[in-house]
């Protein structure tokens, strides 16, 4: 039959006010992960779509090897969750998302699947042999003022008057330092959080993120992090991303317009939470308290999310391994570790070390109960029959240890003692030699300060944390005594970092401004660091030590196959002289070694001899 001219016009005209209809009552703002790589383990993806009215479309896709395997509605219209499967042989392009009202296509998105690196699975990650530079980007270094301002956004003020103000630095400025960082001896950095944190205040330190996917504007882009991140492999240094798992910022737009009520903990009454992490193995706990400590909210505008849903669950997977994949990272620190549901934290850190069997996950177990931060490491049998898969913690309680060793006056029995019986507990550990050691954190007050500014004391303390067992990880500026005047300040904790800055007085790299003790404590910190590399006594060695008598002389080994090294540290005011012969389960009575830290070549026959207030690090011949 031959339609006539007038039907045509007439379905024209219904066409041309259909579709603009359509393509105005449905939208795509989002669809998280924006893409993802042929080869992984994790091939079975779960795509958030975001857009209004997208509940009404249906999704369609038409690529060898990837099919959906179903779609999700949840309470709110403007979400659909649909889940994909690429099969294993699947070759890498670009897929075409298709959304349909019936058989009409009204949006279509590209969904690229792309080949993964050379070994990509296989990537080395963080142990022993690193040392892990801690950097709060926006106090380190302003390499880009065009990025100081984003109109954009909540926060767009840079004052570096104000402690809890933003102050301008960037990814540029980590860059323009890797040359820095690595002359000091260091082979991996651990950024501070640099996902887009657009919350009204206090969003310098980006743990109230807002954008699980996009680095902070006001950092740079993603492409610029993927730089550093090659820039830094170039000189053999590792990237290790801070991932917050348990909360993010209330201006995130799935809290503004949430998905599903069950999404967040708490969604009404935005409860805080109780803090005591001990509710989680305490055997006596009432199930309110244990809620109220991982449901609760951190603070105000950091809404719990909910890891009990199943959607929230794959949502923070992927985005993990997203970063991993996208951006080359060798490591990840796992912030307020525990306040997460433990159901999840095992199925999370599964999931990463099944796709990267290299990798290495620090959690943030702020506590100072060795019971409490053991709990959570990878192969201890619980009471609970609770199985771990968290390869390493990091150990606040030595961090309190050795500053009180380092402080507290001599009484009836060594001041090392706390140190000494906390390293003690180690048994209760799988992995003693997987917990993360340090001086001072974005956390805490700087080392030097905690020390009331006693040079002698943060060398023996840096001596310690060099030699100790685990992985050292040291804030910026600990190489040169940066401190903080006001106590339990954050803002001054994370002080601008010296020479960050055009005109700042003092430069941490070329020394203009630095004191006397600065520049040497930067040499000390350097040579220590640098020579630590080279032992591997050190780097992939066992640990042997002898309790601290009243001469307040600690002593102890590492030691492998191939190298020992006998650490001697002396806080008295006077010179100590050591019978040998108490040390002969772990070396003769004479021997011949270099001490690291004077370049001098010892021969000891009987006895040693160390000066007051200073360390012996003896390099074993």
């Amino acid at each position: 039959m031959i339609m006539t001219l007038k039907k045509i016009e007439t379905r024209i005209l219904i066409l041309l006010f259909v579709f603009p209809f359509l393509s105005l009552a449905q939208t795509i703002s989002r669809i998280e992960p924006s893409n993802w790589w042929v080869g992984m383990k994790l091939n079975t993806i779960t795509l958030l779509v975001y857009g209004k009215e997208i509940q009404s479309l249906q999704p369609s896709i038409k690529y060898d090897g990837v099919k959906i395997l179903k779609t999700e509605k949840v309470e709110n219209p403007n979400y659909l969750f649909v889940t994909i499967k690429i099969n294993p042989q699947t070759i890498a392009g670009n897929v075409k998302l298709d959304f349909k009202k019936g058989n009409t296509t009204v949006i279509t998105k590209d969904f690229p699947l792309l080949a993964r690196q050379t070994n990509s699975a296989n990537r080395d990650s963080y142990t022993q042999k690193d040392a892990i530079y801690l950097i709060v980007p926006d106090r380190f270094s302003n390499g880009d003022i065009e990025n100081d301002v984003i109109p954009t956004l909540n926060e767009n003020v840079v004052d570096r008057k104000g402690d809890d103000k933003r102050h301008g630095g960037d990814i540029q400025g980590i860059i323009n330092h890797l040359d820095y960082i690595k002359s000091l001896g260091f082979t991996q950095i651990w950024c501070t959080p640099l996902t887009e944190n657009d919350e009204p205040l206090y969003s310098y330190h980006g743990y109230a993120a807002t954008d699980f996917y996009k680095i902070d504007p006001r950092f740079g882009t993603n492409q610029q992090f993927k730089q550093l991140v090659e820039e830094a492999k170039e000189r053999n240094i590792g990237i290790i991303w801070d991932i917050v798992l348990n909360h993010c910022g209330s201006e995130y737009y799935f809290i503004k317009d949430l998905p599903t009520k069950s999404w967040v903990n708490f969604p009404e009454t935005h409860t805080q939470s109780n803090f005591l992490k001990t509710t989680i193995t305490d055997i006596y706990a009432t199930e309110i308290d244990k809620k109220e400590y991982t449901d609760g909210w951190f603070d105000r505008h950091m809404a719990d999310l909910n890891q009990r849903n199943p959607l929230m669950v794959k949502y923070l997977i992927q985005n993990t391994i997203w970063w991993i994949e996208y951006a080359g990272l060798s490591g990840l620190r796992a912030d307020t570790y525990s306040y997460s549901d433990k159901e999840f934290l095992a199925a999370w850190t599964k999931a990463i070390l099944d796709e990267y069997p290299n990798f290495n996950i620090v959690g943030e177990e702020m506590s100072r109960i060795v019971a409490q931060t053991s709990y959570w490491q990878k192969d201890k049998l619980n009471f609970d029959g609770y199985k771990s898969y968290l390869p390493t913690l990091m150990d606040f309680l030595l961090n309190d240890n050795i500053v009180s060793s380092l402080t507290r006056s001599n009484d009836w029995f060594s001041t090392w003692r706390d140190t000494y019986q906390g390293i003690a507990q180690d048994y209760q550990f799988p992995h003693p030699e997987n917990q993360l050691i340090f001086p001072d954190n974005h956390d805490l007050d700087r080392f030097y300060s905690r020390l009331n500014n006693n040079f002698d004391k943060w060398k023996l303390g840096i001596a310690m944390y060099m030699t100790m067992r685990g992985i050292p990880q040291f804030f910026y500026g600990t190489e040169v005594l940066m401190t903080n005047e006001k106590v339990g300040s954050d803002g001054q904790r994370r002080s601008d970092f010296y020479g960050g800055w055009k005109n700042d007085l003092k430069n941490a790299v070329t020394e203009k401004g630095l004191t006397g003790t600065e520049k040497d404590a930067k040499k000390y910190f350097s040579k220590l660091l640098n020579w630590r590399k080279s032992n591997s006594a050190i780097t992939n060695g066992h640990f042997k030590h002898y309790a601290p008598q009243k001469n307040d002389v600690y002593i102890y080994f590492r030691y492998n196959k191939e190298q020992k090294v006998m650490v001697l540290l002396n806080k008295n005011s006077e010179n100590v002289t050591l019978d040998m012969n108490r040390y002969s389960e772990m070396i003769s009575n004479k021997f011949k070694a270099k001490d690291i830290i004077t370049d001098k070549e010892l021969d000891v026959k009987n006895t040693l001899t160390i000066s007051g207030k200073t360390a012996m690090i003896l390099e074993i011949r």
